[in-house]
């Protein structure tokens, strides 16, 4: 076999001409995290709508979920030591050499495993001292060990700017090897990256080796190609064989801007016995240069790329690799492809490397304006970590978007499969982090539930089918979920101050609301009370009225009010203005029992109430009853982040949430019963689904004894806007300490599935505590009297609020902001005639 061998010193001689390297600014840090909590670290490394792979507490690379499907704990192999990972190859001028994975160390209980495979790697030598840093989308893990002459801080990272949504949905992921010199002399590193071929393995197709190992199957000839374009060199990988139809079918490139010192493989031995791996790591560890091999042997060929410096006496150099990929095939729910937008910009994973990698440090430097923008805030520091961190589910297989531009989501994904299809309106209703970040993905939400998802009657299915001209052929409707989709209309037509948006729709938004008041509907006789059956986000059908319900009606009235208003259908205004009048009133009334609100049950047949203290009445399965719910007060949440009011009698409101607060919030789960899901175990906290202060129901809703964090979140938050903050900040430090890197991923929070949509309702808390209300129709902005710096964003532009004694500086870091009044929550206002603001300016208001 031909052997091609570049020695470092020919290579240096005719490397070509490059561009200048990219090396990343300095990071800011909210979270540190030792080696202690490092385990269940997995921060998502991709870009809305494109797929992701991880990046791991100890610097491993996990998760590999950039092929249209999710992948948790997915390495493209079974587990052994062929999974993507990076190593560095060191040698002191006048000592020996050494080669490493570029990891941490191993805990105590990876270490069984009935065939001495516990894990990724596990014959690889590591670093003995591992920990991590965070602020996402920035991870940074410090790698140390005493017989290794360097530092290594890996950095990664993926653009995140509000407002961009294509900048924040690029198909790529940024690693930098920061290595540092800790000896007096000086040392030659070479920073390698080996990623194996596995285009068409994308874990969906398997076999079962000797040992019933399941083992992926998919790749069919494929082949890596090293190219070297304007400013980038590096590996293509592609197939040819696979069929590109085919979901896991697609391209990728690992490419590096760097001038000198590059070296690589597109192949390595067949893989029999492991001696691929053998084959690199001898070749790799004799000197830290490759030997490219001439003769393809797998079927999924391992690909590496070096980069050898010299480093000075405690000098530092910095290392970085760019990995792009474009698998074009998504299906989703649907049965057949849908495909994905990212990839209608981008031919292939190379393309998208010439693309995307010359913008980087504009990118990155926007990223950083936001990060610490968002860092630089009075806000506790749980708040910046459970909003921020929470990002990272808009970037999860979670999240994708068709080709057409919309928006679509899972409630979550489980391991392997996305978890329950349709962009659930119950389950999507909670979250606010993509209208007042992403205003436009956003609108593209509302576009699918009113214009595809709803039927003639207007029925609003709560699951969209895919493709979207099939989005309405279901036939299922839920109560929260259709009321709620009218508040969130309302939102987004206020943040955008986009009248036509408003009316393009208005017509589908009556026909919406009307939908409660058909005959045996949810407010049948239209007397502002839901007595219907009433699907809800519990799974289950409530009987009767409730709270839940009751009040994201009463959130819907209220928001379409104010648009049949804007829209002079004063008939359609006051039919709402009556029923929210009656409906509130009612509900103070009969459903609150001095402490909370209660749901009173109705026979499913006949509506008529129901006796639950009589136990000859046959009570329906899975109700509320008199239970303390977490969440009875969702519509109000809503309403204040949409600056609706209040939907009931204000000290009801605070007395519930003080309710809430003694009846649910449990400070140690260990001698709690739950029949269901354990999301909290142990001596954690948190807050119980429901409680009954005064009697359980037999056959309860499924959750209730559960605790799940977006609940959480939309409770805390309204105790915010009821000055309870102390109350609400132990409610998020609980879900936080739960997330702490040893038990939990700090950048996924669970519900039915890793990154849970409804988990985004974190970012409320920022809304809440800045008291920040905009409107685009009446270009009109408020928040708190309280001094203190302030994030501000309507999805459209977004900045920094210095609130003073007497003044507020106004900054806008991105976009443009109109307004012709500005006004403090204390009742101070300033009449602006009409000023604009630019990206870059500020504006100082005295008052």
């Amino acid at each position: 076999m031909k052997i091609i061998k570049l020695t470092f010193l020919c290579f240096l001689m005719c490397s070509m001409v490059f561009s200048q390297e990219w090396k990343s600014q300095e990071w800011p840090i909210l979270k540190s995290y030792d080696g202690d909590h490092l385990f269940q670290i997995a921060l998502p490394l991709g870009g809305i709508g494109t797929g992701t792979f991880s990046l791991g507490g100890r610097g491993e690379l996990r998760d590999w979920e950039i092929m249209n499907i999710p992948g948790k704990k997915y390495s493209t192999v079974t587990t052994g030591n062929n999974a993507p990972f990076f190593a560095i190859y060191t040698k002191a001028l006048d000592g020996e050499s050494s080669t490493a994975l570029l990891s941490g160390p191993l805990y105590r209980h990876e270490y069984l495993h009935y065939e001495g495979r516990p894990v990724n790697h596990h014959g690889l030598p590591r670093f003995e001292e591992a920990s991590f840093d965070a602020a996402y989308p920035f991870g940074q893990v410090h790698l140390s060990d005493k017989s290794i002459p360097v530092k290594v801080t890996i950095k990664g990272f993926n653009p995140l700017i509000p407002t961009d949504e294509d900048a924040s949905g690029l198909p790529v992921a940024i690693l930098s090897y920061e290595v540092e010199n800790i000896t007096g002399q000086s040392v030659e590193v070479s920073v390698c990256g080996s990623i194996r071929n596995f285009i068409g393995k994308d874990g969906s197709q398997f076999r079962t080796d000797w040992k019933g190992d399941y083992i992926p199957i998919g790749a069919k000839n494929n082949k890596n190609e090293f190219r070297q374009t304007d400013g980038l060199q590096g590996i293509y990988f592609y197939s040819d064989s696979v069929d590109r139809e085919d979901t896991a079918w697609g391209t990728m490139a690992l490419v590096t801007q760097a001038m000198d010192g590059v070296t690589f493989r597109t192949s390595s031995r067949q893989d029999s016995w492991n001696n691929g791996i053998l084959n690199f790591w001898d070749d790799f560890s004799e000197d830290g240069i490759l030997t490219e091999r001439d003769k393809l042997e797998d079927q999924d060929p391992m690909a590496s790329l070096a980069i050898k410096k010299i480093i000075p006496p405690h000098g530092k150099e910095t290392f970085t690799f760019f990995l792009t990929w474009n698998f074009p095939n998504r299906k989703a729910w649907s049965n057949t492809v849908v495909g994905n937008y990212y990839s209608q910009l981008y031919p292939d994973a190379w393309d998208a490397a010439e693309k995307i990698v010359p913008q980087i440090p504009r990118l990155e430097k926007e990223t950083l304006s936001f990060v610490n923008a968002l860092l630089k805030t009075s806000y506790p520091e749980v708040v910046k970590e459970a909003a921020l961190f929470n990002l990272a589910t808009l970037r999860s297989q979670t999240v994708f978007r068709l080709p057409s531009g919309h928006m679509m989501g899972w409630e979550g994904v489980m391991d392997r499969f996305g978890s329950c299809a349709g962009s659930c309106t119950h389950v999507w209703n909670y979250e606010v982090a993509t209208p007042f970040l992403f205003g436009n993905l956003a609108k593209t939400m509302r576009d699918v539930e009113f214009n595809y998802a709803t039927k003639e009657n207007g029925l609003m299915n709560f699951r969209a089918s895919l493709p979207l001209s099939e989005a309405n052929k279901g036939n299922a409707a839920a109560a929260d979920g259709q009321m709620g989709c009218i508040m969130k209309v309302y939102r987004e037509w206020q943040l955008s101050g986009d009248n036509q948006f408003l009316g393009s729709n208005w017509g589908q938004i009556k026909k919406v609301l009307s939908y409660a008041w058909t005959e045996k509907g949810w407010d049948g006789n239209q007397d502002g009370v839901m007595e219907g059956r009433q699907h809800n986000t519990m799974d289950v059908d409530y009987y009767g009225p409730n709270p839940q319900m009751g009040f994201w009606y009463m959130g819907a009235l209220r928001a379409a009010e104010e648009m049949a208003l804007a829209m002079k259908d004063q008939s359609f205004a006051g039919k709402c203005r009556r029923l929210f009048e009656q409906g509130s009133a009612w509900m103070d009334e009969n459903l609150f029992n001095g402490e909370y609100y209660e749901h009173k049950i109705t026979d499913p047949r006949t509506f008529e109430f129901l006796d639950v203290h009589d136990p000859n009445t046959s009570i329906p399965s899975f109700q509320l009853g008199r239970g303390c719910l977490v969440d009875q007060l969702v519509g109000q949440y809503m309403a204040h982040i949409c600056g609706l009011g209040y939907l009931g009698n204000k000290a009801h409101i605070r007395t519930t949430l003080k309710s809430i607060m003694k009846y649910n919030y449990v400070e140690d789960f260990s001698r709690h019963f739950n029949n269901m899901r354990s999301y909290v175990m142990g001596d954690e906290a948190g807050l119980l689904m429901a409680s009954w202060p005064n009697g359980r129901l037999e056959v309860p809703f499924p959750y209730f004894a559960e605790v799940m964090t977006g609940f959480e979140y939309s409770a805390a938050v309204g105790m915010i806007y009821e000055n309870m903050e102390e109350e609400a900040l132990k409610c998020i430090e609980a879900i936080r300490k739960r997330h702490d890197g040893a038990k939990r991923n700090p950048f996924s929070e669970p519900e039915c599935g890793h990154h849970y949509a409804r988990s985004m309702a974190s970012w409320a808390s920022v809304i809440a505590l800045s008291e920040f209300q905009y409107s685009g129709t009446d270009k009109t902005m408020s928040v708190t009297s309280r001094p203190g710096t302030y994030f501000w964003s309507n999805g459209y532009a977004w900045g920094l609020c210095d609130v003073g004694d007497s003044s507020v500086k106004l900054e806008v870091l991105k976009g443009s902001l109109s307004l012709d009044k500005f006004s403090l929550s204390d009742g101070r206002k300033k009449n602006l005639k009409h000023i604009q603001v630019n990206e870059g300016e500020s504006y100082i208001m005295t008052f």
